[in-house]
């Protein structure tokens, strides 16, 4: 009997959350605008913006300087408007020689008004009505004279309002212009900001991985060298303010047989192999405790407030750890040899750990290795 297998089908939906994640960044990065387009976009908005408000406030000049002239013309309107009523006037008195040449005398005055509001009418920029030359000549009627008058009169009138609504309609448009402008140079201001922001930030990111990968190992993560021995002297320091009860004790582990396990099974393994050493070290020490890769298969920890029962504890447990990797991957071949310094006592200067707890080490290593041994035993 024979059983049969179904393999289940691939659903188009069921996408990974991380190529889903990495989907939406990218349409995201599509739809965001780069700062280099806002800008320019920006740019032009504000060329155009400006032309525009330049053609306005030429209008509004424009406008303002052709109310002035239609004020002129009014004006001289208003003073043919009193000489035709001063000639209304002197035709209605009783005829007489002195009634006679005053009324010639309104007359001329009137014709003299006409003239000069014909004239003024003459130099408008756009087409406008104008009297005839037989207007108010003869004076046997002054209707001819009174129509044209009002006529005149209401054509600059209508014209002067006209211009009115025009100056006010073309400063609406400048302010209209000027709240866009405003509007699209705080954001291109905001724009460049978060440009600046997003920059900045960026850069105390790099400095910070930077810093980080100053100082500590790239493969395992522990902390190096120079963190180690900035770690140390910070611990010193912090001792020395604390007291004479203070300690500080250096562990170096150097792993034995690590070239053996590199030439046997590979580079691959023997990294594998710190890895896991590296992690469970952290596992196994104290929460104050500082362990650090110095470099190839070499380790240091650096304790304080521990004496020398608790040094020894802390020894035992990073060499079970070796073992532990060790049977777990197979191998049967790791070990770990172990020196140990301490200071104030018996060591004077600090600076001298590293040194001896080295020294240390390589006495193990001379004795048979897989153990731990202390630079100086106190007595």
């Amino acid at each position: 009997m024979t059983r049969e297998t179904t393999s289940p089908r691939t659903r188009i939906r069921d996408v990974p959350p991380r190529l889903e994640s990495r989907g939406h960044a990218a349409r995201r990065r599509l739809l965001t605008p780069s700062p280099l387009a806002v800008g320019v976009v920006s740019l032009i908005c504000l060329v155009f913006g400006l032309s525009y408000m330049a053609l306005q406030v030429r209008a509004v000049f424009s406008d303002q300087i052709q109310q002035e002239y239609v004020g002129l013309v009014l004006e001289s309107v208003m003073r043919a408007d009193v000489a035709q009523n001063a000639a209304e006037v002197w035709q209605t008195m009783p005829q007489s020689d002195v009634n006679a040449a005053a009324r010639q005398s309104a007359i001329a005055a009137l014709r003299d008004r006409v003239a000069e509001v014909d004239a003024l009418a003459g130099y408008s920029p756009v087409p406008v009505p104008r009297f005839t030359n037989d207007v108010a000549v003869t004076g046997a009627s002054l209707d001819a004279t009174h129509a044209a008058l009002a006529a005149t009169g209401l054509h600059w009138r209508s014209r002067r309002d006209a211009l009115s609504r025009d100056i006010r309609h073309r400063a609406l448009r400048i302010a209209c212009t000027l709240a866009v402008l405003t509007v699209v140079v705080v954001g291109a201001l905001l724009n460049a900001l978060a440009v600046y922001v997003r920059r900045q930030r960026r850069l105390a990111g790099m400095a910070d991985q930077l810093a980080y990968a100053a100082q500590h190992d790239g493969m395992t993560g522990l902390p190096n060298r120079q963190k180690l021995l900035s770690a140390l002297e910070a611990t010193v320091a912090s001792a020395r303010s604390a007291g004479p009860s203070s300690s500080v004790a250096l562990i170096y582990l150097d792993l034995d047989g690590f070239k053996h396990l590199n030439d046997t099974f590979g580079h691959g393994v023997g990294d594998a192999f710190l890895v896991s050493v590296a992690s469970h070290f952290r596992q196994s020490l104290r929460p104050g405790d500082i362990v650090a890769r110095l470099g190839g298969d070499e380790f240091a920890v650096l304790v304080t407030g521990a004496g020398i029962g608790e040094l020894k504890s802390i020894a035992t447990r990073l060499l079970a750890c070796v073992k532990e990797i060790d049977g777990q991957m197979g191998l049967g071949i790791m070990s770990a040899s172990i020196g140990i310094a301490a200071w104030p006592d018996p060591f004077f200067d600090h600076r001298l750990l590293i040194a001896a707890a080295d020294k240390a080490m390589y006495e193990v290593k001379r004795n048979g290795k897989n153990g731990y041994a202390f630079a100086v035993l106190p007595g």
